[in-house]
């Protein structure tokens, strides 16, 4: 059987839970190698199983490394779920509650999240899959005619997006925010019909093979914005140089977090230091304040400070660290673009 189906079975049994119910595409792809078109029940125990919806059988036998039965109804899956003795049902804390008020007169439920522990570290075949999508996507943002006067902040969006594609991925990771001037400081700036201001800030990603990436780079064009991004850059150089197997996530977070307070921006620097990555562009754990998490080797974290100045503009660096035994960044574009 899978290692982390495995792992997930030792969980369980660690609490009492014979089963454990997903429903979430990209931890039904993680377990089976099947990404659901329509719906998908992909219970792991013993004998793990997936329902998927007739118009995704052939895709679901083509590519799951489980076995793959074709969903009739609750009650039949029900049915077959109580005559293999299943009494306790662990459940994702994502499930929807319409999905969960099937299940929660015929079983003991809790919310558990067994498969985002798995979901943790990566293997070195994830770590591939998320460097290549940094390599196309940082290869398509140096393809990019960013200074041409007539160009909108759409169509540069637009423009990143054919790149990426055309280098390679399957589509952008996340929509591409492509933003300038006071619109900077809007943390998820959605690209405008106008011409590019100053300064510009592009954050951006890739997916290749299911695999996510990640960047952002403002580029400044003025001496108060550049000693904004100056401040930006040695939070995320110093976070980055900080990372180390043992420590905890919001130490990571502090680092960052305490040289631009000590600048006297503390009170505009708004998200948390960083996120995880791979098949969803947002996993756990977190570079935040709250983040207790230990760092090990295999994590792969954003890592991206910014200022908001509420306004008048904004600035945010971001590269995607992957953990061995300290933070090594995915991929080699420059911090500084000019």
């Amino acid at each position: 059987m899978d290692l982390h189906i495995d792992n997930i079975i030792k969980d369980m049994k660690k609490d009492d839970f014979q089963a454990y119910l997903l429903t979430q595409f990209t931890n039904v792809e993680y377990i089976s190698n099947y990404k659901p078109t329509s719906f998908a029940f992909c219970i792991i125990k013993d004998n793990p199983i997936i329902y998927a919806s007739g118009m995704d059988m052939e895709l679901a036998n083509r590519d799951s490394k489980i076995e793959v039965k074709e969903y009739e109804s609750y009650e039949v899956m029900i049915r077959e779920l109580k005559e293999d003795g299943i009494k306790s049902l662990a459940i994702e804390p994502t499930l929807p509650f319409s999905t969960y008020s099937r299940f929660k007169d015929d079983f003991q439920i809790e919310a558990k999240t067994y498969i985002d522990k798995q979901r943790m570290i990566k293997t070195p075949l994830e770590i591939e899959k998320i460097t290549k999508a940094t390599e196309i996507a940082q290869k398509s943002f140096l393809q990019l005619d960013i200074l041409n006067n007539g160009n909108t902040e759409k169509e540069i969006a637009f423009d990143l997006v054919r790149h990426m594609i055309e280098n390679g991925a399957f589509k952008e990771s996340f929509d591409t925010i492509v933003t300038s001037g006071a619109d900077s400081s809007l943390p998820h700036a959605i690209p405008q019909a106008k011409k590019l201001e100053q300064p510009i800030l592009i954050d951006w990603g890739a997916i290749y093979d299911g695999y996510c990436s990640d960047n952002t780079r403002t580029m400044v064009y003025t001496e108060f914005q550049q000693e904004i991004w100056d401040i930006v850059a040695e939070a995320h150089d110093k976070a980055i140089k900080a990372i180390r197997p043992g420590m905890k996530c919001c130490e990571v977070d502090k680092v960052a977090r305490d040289i631009i307070a000590d600048y006297g921006y503390g009170d505009k620097f708004i998200h948390s230091t960083g996120h995880s990555l791979g098949l969803d562009i947002h996993e756990t754990p977190g570079f935040s304040l709250r983040d207790e998490t230990t760092v090990e080797e295999g994590m792969v974290i954003t890592v991206e400070p910014g200022i908001y100045l509420e306004g008048e503009f904004g600035v945010r660096l971001e590269d995607t660290i992957a953990v061995s035994k300290r933070g090594n960044v995915i991929g080699d574009l420059p911090l500084n673009i000019d």
